[in-house]
């Protein structure tokens, strides 16, 4: 392992807690590979976490004790249940979901405007990710509330690196998986002809999967795409109502929406850092690094670097985004973007349909703590 260095910053400090933007372009063009108590080595700049995610037989996406399918796998493990996971969010796959998302985000929408004035995080942004994450996987709308209650106690106790409380949250969600795996078992034929009930048929290698590995799977679907779902449209909804000339735009012309989405994505991240693990001697932007090192990527910045983008803070749709990290790049770029992207279309033009966004008087969108990425608390009046 690389010794201790000098601590360069701390993600919990006053100043990111204040202006997370500023402070992590600050770090990025200060020092791209810094050094954290808390993450060990950070890479901010965009090249340098291209490079990265180039090369996963040195920096390898095992990082956890725990089995993450496919995450935390590397190649050849990795390889089948990547093919396996990616058959699910095949554009064909996901579309036949549009109705039913289509209804969970206008019934939202009516249901915010009709309050008024809102918190669009928790009225809207949040609800919507629950709901939409279920109708995905079938599962009940009983579901609902408990997923909701288990993704803001995770983000909390990863905030506070509560591990006894993520460890308590993980074992009731592995519970309650295997509860409905249990349940549709039960029924055989007869179980309801979900995502869920053929995750119990799939095979890797000639065999099936085990109860562990689809435990996993569907703890990465929720646990995490829930939270990023819900900060992205958070994120879009407070940059809208900012800019209300581009909402009369994307009324005119819809079509326009998924790369405005993009865009905005790229000047803040739903998503801050994902982690490797160094299994070799290297070089990182000029630092050395050992086997053994952790290594944080920091998305947010790397997407605002004015060397991958020609003037990066500045909000233009049309640009190409062949640089753009928001689902990250190589062997393990999000499967789940297909998803992902057709989710927040929906949400985003229920949202313009039916109501002009509008900043609260006196109240500001107040952005999250790490680890997590856009706002906490997005006031808007939904007009």
């Amino acid at each position: 392992m690389t010794p201790q260095c000098p601590q360069d910053w701390d993600p919990r400090s006053d100043d990111v807690i204040r202006d997370p933007l500023a402070a992590y372009d600050g770090l990025r063009a200060r020092c791209p590979m810094a050094w954290s108590g808390l993450l060990g080595w950070t890479l901010t700049d965009n090249a340098g976490i291209r490079a990265v995610l180039q090369d996963p037989e040195t920096f390898s996406n095992s990082v956890s004790r725990h089995l993450s399918v496919p995450n935390g796998m590397d190649p050849p493990q990795h390889t089948p249940f990547r093919r396996l996971v990616e058959r699910y969010f095949e554009p064909a796959e996901v579309a036949g979901l549009e109705p039913e998302l289509d209804g969970i985000a206008r019934e939202l929408a009516e249901a915010a405007r009709g309050a008024g004035d809102v918190d669009l995080v928790s009225d809207f942004c949040e609800p919507f990710a629950v709901r939409a994450q279920c109708a995905f996987l079938g599962w009940p709308r009983s579901v609902e509330a408990r997923l909701a209650e288990w993704a803001r106690r995770n983000e909390a106790a990863t905030r506070e690196q509560d591990r006894q409380a993520l460890a308590e949250i993980a074992a009731e969600l592995d519970a309650l998986v295997v509860a409905l795996l249990d349940e549709r078992r039960a029924l055989g034929d007869d179980a309801p002809p979900d995502r869920t009930t053929r995750l119990l048929h799939e095979q890797v290698d000639g065999r099936r999967l085990t109860d562990a590995e689809i435990v996993s799977i569907l703890r990465n679907w929720t646990m995490g795409e829930v939270g990023t779902l819900a900060a992205s449209l958070g994120i879009i909804g407070a940059f809208l109502a900012g800019h209300p000339a581009e909402q009369e735009r994307l009324r005119a012309d819809p079509a326009a929406v998924p790369d405005a989405i993009e865009e905005i994505l790229r000047l803040h991240g739903p998503l801050l850092a994902n982690r490797r693990r160094v299994t070799r001697d290297t070089t990182i932007a000029g630092q050395p690094v050992a086997a053994g090192d952790r290594v944080t990527l920091l998305w947010v910045p790397a997407n605002r670097d004015p060397a991958a983008f020609s003037d990066p803070l500045a909000y233009r749709p049309e640009r190409d985004q062949s640089r753009n990290l928001l689902w990250g790049e190589g062997l393990h770029v999000c499967p789940g973007a297909p998803l992902a992207r057709l989710e927040l279309q929906i949400a985003v033009r229920a949202l313009l349909d039916v109501a002009g966004l509008a900043p609260q008087p006196q109240a500001t969108p107040q952005p999250a703590a790490y680890p997590a990425s856009g706002f906490a608390f997005v006031p808007l009046r939904l007009e």
